[in-house]
């Protein structure tokens, strides 16, 4: 059951009770009081100028219109958190591991599985860089090559992996040297 209350500011009360066949939460009833009482309060009633069914469909509809933008660019904004940006990849191929085909092929299959891509640079044990080298796990796709990832964050807040693929004979002290200083120029900077 749902109790109604209209209270106007010549002191005027009236109440009814609405029985529903299914339960109203909380939630439900918090969020039809706030519609009420937003749309209608202060409001003569004389001055709505719709039957109040249509009034406040009308309403919602607005607000309908209104809302829809935003949720759709919260939407684009959690997207971009998973955002992957691939700079370099083409010079990979400079390299003479990446001379067979078969090599190269699975390559640029890694780069285009984005879920694979995430999962590599969303996982690591340490907070800060990761190395990967290929075959250490069951991932076939990733047998000929290594990664290494560095995790940036500020105050424990994530604010994204930088990680650099390439083959599993890459100079990993000079990668870990290079993904430390970009760490320390981004602090430095409040990136």
């Amino acid at each position: 059951m749902l109790m109604i209350v209209i209270v106007t500011d010549s002191g005027m009360v009236k109440e009814t009770i609405i029985k529903y066949d299914e339960d109203i939460t909380q939630n439900q009833v918090e969020t039809l009081n706030n519609l009420f009482n937003n749309k209608l309060k202060g409001k003569p009633l004389d001055k709505i100028d719709k039957p109040m069914e249509e009034y406040i469909l009308a309403e919602i509809h607005y607000s309908v219109k209104v809302i829809k933008p935003i949720i759709e660019q919260i939407n684009k904004v959690v997207e971009e958190e998973n955002t992957i940006l691939l700079e370099g990849a083409k010079r990979a191929f400079e390299l003479p591991e990446f001379k067979s085909l078969e090599i190269a092929k699975n390559f640029i299959n890694v780069l285009d599985a984005k879920e694979l891509v995430l999962d590599m640079l969303n996982s690591g044990v340490a907070k800060d860089i990761n190395v990967y080298i290929g075959g250490e796990d069951d991932n076939e796709q990733l047998k000929d090559f290594s990664i290494v990832t560095f995790k940036h964050s500020v105050e424990d807040k994530d604010l994204g992996t930088i990680g650099i693929i390439g083959p599993k004979r890459m100079d990993y002290s000079k990668v870990i040297s290079v993904m430390k200083y970009i760490s320390k120029k981004m602090k430095e900077r409040g990136l």
